[in-house]
């Protein structure tokens, strides 16, 4: 059985990591961009981020340049734009594809773990979030329009 652990990603630095080192821990894995609509969403992040990572919450972001052009950045200057606007201190993995042939991995499975709305597996837009339980699971997917905020039940209720 396949779980979020037996994939590796790339931090935003270029370092090839296990999401193994995540293993026990609630993770909310989020496509992200830097100039979208929903890009003030980093600062709800980093807010469920400082309040529930003593608990075991994990915040995965994954820059995306695939919807709209909105994050046409180096992986430097997206982690410069994340720290110096929203503070931001949960890891930031390298820009990935999300759809299509060049989908990374992980994404091409949680999308088929957790497919959107009328079964679409693509995802619709930037700051579509996962859920992933301690078990490696997908718990739940969102929407981009679902703020960061309005997350917390359910991962109060994911960290036990």
């Amino acid at each position: 059985m396949t779980t979020v652990y037996d994939f590796q990603a790339q931090t935003i630095d270029g370092q090839t990591v296990s999401l193994d080192q995540y293993r026990d821990r609630v993770l909310l894995i989020v496509n992200t961009a830097s100039a979208c609509g929903f890009t003030p969403q980093f600062g709800g992040l980093e807010k469920l981020h400082e309040t529930y990572a003593a608990r075991g919450l994990v915040v995965l972001g994954f820059p995306c340049n695939q919807f709209g052009h909105q994050d046409p950045g180096s992986n430097d200057e997206i982690a410069t734009f994340c720290q110096r606007n929203y503070g931001v201190s949960f890891p930031m993995m390298a820009k990935i594809d999300v759809n299509g042939a060049g989908a990374h991995p992980l994404y091409q499975w949680l999308t088929a773990e957790a497919p959107g709305i009328l079964g679409s597996k693509a995802i619709k837009w930037n700051f579509t979030k996962f859920l992933v339980g301690r078990d490696g699971r997908v718990l739940k997917r969102y929407a981009p329009q679902d703020a960061p905020e309005k997350l917390t039940q359910d991962i109060e209720q994911a960290l036990g």
